[in-house]
């Protein structure tokens, strides 16, 4: 009996290969999201201790210089935290892409792949038919030699 041999394994190898890459970016794509949350966090706590701190020194004796340095500090990190929530933003909107680039490709290789198991069920068919025609071909031969 010979072997199933699809004609266009090739393409559904690189449809398989071409999910499983697209699997990957967007795993990378999530992975950047998270270190956008991350450092968010970060700028946030950051800004609750500066801020915690310039409330604590202004109620106490301190120069008004002193002040303007702590509050210059959470303009600067209320400023970073903006940069960081345009930074998480786009990495969502990346995340979003990859997503459809990979549903994309689960649909192409998903194509494919029933494509192949289509055309191993007709060979399978094709395959049990000159086998049962042989084993007709058999019964026949033999009852002819028996009659």
């Amino acid at each position: 009996m010979r072997r199933f041999k699809y004609a266009f394994q090739k393409i559904v190898d690189l449809k398989a290969n071409e999910k499983t890459q697209a699997e990957w970016m967007l795993s990378e794509a999530i992975g950047k999201v998270r270190e956008e949350e991350s450092s968010m966090s970060v700028l946030c706590s950051e800004k609750d201790g500066l801020q915690e701190q310039l409330h604590t020194t202004s109620v106490g004796k301190t120069t008004i210089s002193e002040i303007m340095l702590l509050q210059h500090f959470v303009d600067t990190v209320s400023n970073q935290i903006v940069m960081k929530n345009n930074d998480l933003e786009r990495a969502k909107r990346v995340v979003v892409t990859k997503q459809d680039v990979l549903a994309g490709k689960v649909l192409e290789e998903k194509i494919w792949s029933k494509a192949k198991d289509k055309a191993h069920q007709s060979f399978a068919a094709t395959v049990l038919k000159k086998e049962q025609e042989q084993l007709d071909e058999m019964a026949t031969n033999r009852f002819r030699r028996l009659s």
